[in-house]
């Protein structure tokens, strides 16, 4: 996709520039079609005839109207385009991340459209990649969930029946130093679950970094060097400091922003933060723009969100 050359750089800029339904129109345009021949979503056909009064397309081949939307996360959304991409921008530029009602306040939409529209660019954000990691790479895990301190007492005593993890959810995750994260909501912190992530994820001969959990005994396929935490947290270049470093941005992103997150949204959130992550080194304009490129074959319903279909 080619950008002009009053293309926003700032949050600002991004507002006023996607406020004129020419820019927005013609910028889902390049986006979808950078090539220039518009195709039937549907059907694929090149054959159709645009109705101008509703920025709309017929279709010769199936008879059926398409619009930019159709085919992407935005698809049956009564949204306009410009709130749309101001929320993209916005959720990609926020480095804690932005709640439903930071977004229903700016954008005047209601929080229940604003959540479902946070969850459908949370969709978008999922990248995955047949691609393995290499080189030096940390492996470690951590558990979400609500402290006990800060819940009433009746519901401690249901909820928190152990010690450690008890009533939280475990999240394992998997990062290449000076590239990229990957983060994943697992069972349990069994041996067998977690190798296979391992040996899911990670290129046989890489230099593999975990702390002393017995878990990861029997990764012989790497290079396998282990920090007690007991004793030390660096040991030269041993360490899951990188690790570390992200679950402290993923917790003060749930914890400061989000406040609650449902064990069954979990995944969607960790998505969003390690977008963020992986595009850590770019500016908010690349940001926004990578994550435009993934917004395409995506859809998620209300129904599949709640859990009802």
């Amino acid at each position: 996709m080619t950008m002009q050359y009053d293309f926003p750089q700032t949050l600002q800029e991004a507002i006023v520039y996607f406020s004129n339904p020419d820019n927005a129109f013609n910028f889902m345009i390049q986006l979808r079609w950078p090539n220039g021949v518009i195709t039937c979503p549907r059907c694929e056909s090149d054959r159709n005839t645009f109705i101008s009064t509703r920025n709309t397309w017929q279709c010769k081949e199936c008879k059926k109207t398409f619009t930019v939307k159709l085919g992407t996360i935005m698809e049956d959304s009564p949204i306009g385009l410009d709130k749309w991409l101001s929320a993209m921008w916005l959720i990609t530029s926020a480095k804690n991340g932005i709640s439903s009602y930071e977004i229903h306040r700016a954008l005047g939409i209601t929080q229940k459209s604003a959540w479902f529209l946070l969850h459908r660019i949370r969709l978008a954000m999922q990248t995955g990649t047949f691609d393995k990691l290499s080189g030096q790479v940390e492996a470690d895990e951590t558990f979400i969930g609500g402290k006990a301190r800060f819940m009433h007492r009746n519901k401690r005593e249901v909820k928190i029946t152990g010690t450690g993890g008890m009533g939280k959810v475990a999240v394992m995750g998997l990062l290449e130093r000076h590239g990229e994260v990957r983060v994943k909501v697992v069972p349990d912190r069994l041996r067998t679950t977690l190798q296979k992530e391992v040996r899911e994820h990670v290129e046989q001969g890489a230099e593999l970094f975990t702390d002393a959990l017995p878990s990861y005994k029997g990764l012989d396929e790497y290079v396998h060097q282990v920090v007690d935490h007991a004793e030390k947290y660096v040991d030269g270049q041993i360490h899951t400091n990188g690790l570390e470093n992200f679950w402290s941005l993923l917790k003060r992103c749930i914890k400061g922003t989000y406040i609650s997150v449902e064990p069954f949204h979990l995944f969607r959130y960790l998505d969003e933060q390690a977008f963020r992550f992986n595009n850590r080194k770019v500016t908010d304009q690349l940001r926004f723009l990578a994550l435009s490129r993934l917004i395409v074959g995506r859809r998620l319903t209300y129904e599949q969100l709640t859990g009802k279909v």
